[in-house]
């Protein structure tokens, strides 16, 4: 079973309208998460991101929001991370990868080298790649829907 770790803007990208094209794949991919054909990792610092996103950006009202990470949490094939390994993640902060949150999925992911980390940030992925990690965008076919996973 393949194993996934989701950013925060892959996360974003689902609930909003800002992208159609990464709304219909992060669709796609918790379809198979719910089926129990794949398994998403999620950090809680991603979830934190997202709420602090929701609020002062988008505008939603916390009791929205917390409906949503409910629905999410509950989703069959979603696993929330709460420990992380700060001597990791801070080889990567700030040098090699300068945004905070962007550092806890690095280190995630350099627990879990077997998972590709879904993200939809250009920036990110260069330095994903940098270091050797698989990135969901990869995985894709060239019309942006997801390939089978």
């Amino acid at each position: 079973m393949k194993t996934y770790i989701i950013d925060t803007n892959a996360l974003l990208s689902f609930v909003t309208d800002r992208n159609p094209q990464q709304q219909v794949t992060m669709a796609m991919l918790f379809e198979q998460a719910a089926g129990l054909n794949c398994k998403i990792l999620c950090h809680s610092h991603v979830i934190t991101e997202f709420v602090y996103v929701l609020e002062k950006v988008y505008g939603h009202d916390k009791p929205a929001i917390r409906r949503m990470i409910k629905d999410f949490m509950a989703m069959p094939g979603i696993v929330v991370i709460h420990q992380i390994d700060f001597s990791m993640l801070l080889d990567y902060w700030p040098d090699a990868i300068s945004d905070f949150g962007d550092s806890v999925v690095a280190a995630l992911w350099s627990q879990n080298r077997h998972a590709s980390v879904v993200t939809f940030d250009k920036p990110f992925i260069k330095q994903l790649k940098a270091f050797g990690a698989r990135v969901y965008a990869d995985e894709k076919t060239d019309n942006g829907v997801a390939s089978k996973l």
